[in-house]
């Protein structure tokens, strides 16, 4: 199975997913808001490995962090949201402490006027509405990828460990092992060997 390292050199179309920031009493922790930073390093790293796209939603947490790393570097970025850009925000963005607001409010705006953002028009009532838009988050990865003659990449972005059966990163990483994709794992606690937060490569098979 082709992994970026089986391919040093290849443009990488990256489809991202991962756990939003912890509410303040969250129990357990997922991803603590003071490790945003040290988890937003790890990505530019990676990015910086050959990284021309990057696809994927824009919650708080992961997804925004990525977005402003690709935006720093010049990476073309292409948002879906699974409903309207103003119920997204209130539900999936603000409800969390931080600028995470103001960060969505910028990015929407930056790639908004480049055509690449892609509202998915789910009903904020359909219970499956995150799980398309992880899978037309990959599927756009793909068909990016297969067009500009690129490799597509998943890249996942949390604490190493499934909620379970409702757990929308664990379903998003499913999706991408049954697409045949590469997935790297970025970890948002810190690593007792590492001493911060890591980065590994999971199988794509099952």
């Amino acid at each position: 199975m082709l992994t970026t390292s089986d391919a040093p050199g290849q443009l990488l179309v990256v489809a991202l997913a991962g756990r939003r920031v912890d509410a303040p009493d969250a129990r357990p922790i997922r991803f603590p808001q003071r490790n945003a930073r040290l988890v937003e390093d790890k990505i530019r790293e990676f990015f910086q490995r050959g990284v021309r796209v990057l696809v994927c939603s824009a919650a708080c947490g992961s997804d925004l962090l990525a977005l402003g790393v690709a935006g720093e570097l010049g990476i073309r970025r292409r948002i879906m949201l699974p409903y309207a850009r103003a119920l997204f925000r209130e539900t999936s963005v603000v409800d969390r402490p931080g600028d995470w607001g103001e960060r969505y409010d910028r990015i929407l705006n930056e790639v908004e006027s480049h055509g690449d953002v892609i509202i998915l028009g789910c009903e904020q009532s359909d219970p499956d509405a995150y799980e398309r838009t992880n899978a037309a988050i990959v599927d756009e990865a793909l068909h990016f990828a297969q067009h500009e003659g690129m490799v597509a990449q998943a890249v996942i972005v949390w604490n190493g460990k499934s909620r379970g059966s409702t757990d929308l990163t664990a379903h998003f990483v499913d999706h991408a092992r049954e697409k045949g994709m590469p997935i790297l794992e970025v970890r948002t606690l810190r690593s007792p060997n590492a001493g911060s937060v890591a980065t590994k490569r999971l199988s794509s098979r099952h």
